[in-house]
């Protein structure tokens, strides 16, 4: 089992940047597949990006390809998403996942999840 926390959220101008951690319990975190995910009010939680167990693979939603990026470091177990030019329309809570298989953009897929951060953009 694993316990997500995320972190790194706030308000910010259209434009800017952000970058939201989720840090992991357990000495497993180099099992799982990570994800973020995105959730507005009223909406589903849409897929983000996410990143294979080493690293060495990461996968993006179209609406974010070239402005964010996805990173982990499993000797810290953590998992990073760096947030640039952001928009207004990337307003949503964000959540970390994990998974013990491998790539999925589909939230019910996902094991485990953390509590969720807010990023509000502002225009």
């Amino acid at each position: 089992q694993v316990q997500l926390v995320e972190s790194g959220g706030g308000l910010v101008q259209a434009g800017g940047s952000l970058r939201l951690s989720c840090a992991a319990s357990g000495r497993t975190f180099s099992s799982y597949t990570m994800g973020w995910f995105r959730q507005a009010p009223g909406k589903e939680r849409d897929f983000v990006a996410d990143i294979s167990r080493s690293g060495g693979g990461t996968y993006y939603a179209d609406s974010v390809l070239g402005r964010f990026t996805i990173s982990r470091d499993n000797a810290k177990n953590t998992v990073y998403l760096q947030m640039n030019s952001l928009k207004p329309e990337d307003t949503a809570v964000y959540y970390c996942g994990a998974r013990l298989r491998g790539y999925a953009d589909n939230a019910a897929l996902y094991d485990y999840w953390g509590q969720g951060t807010q990023v509000t953009v502002s225009s």
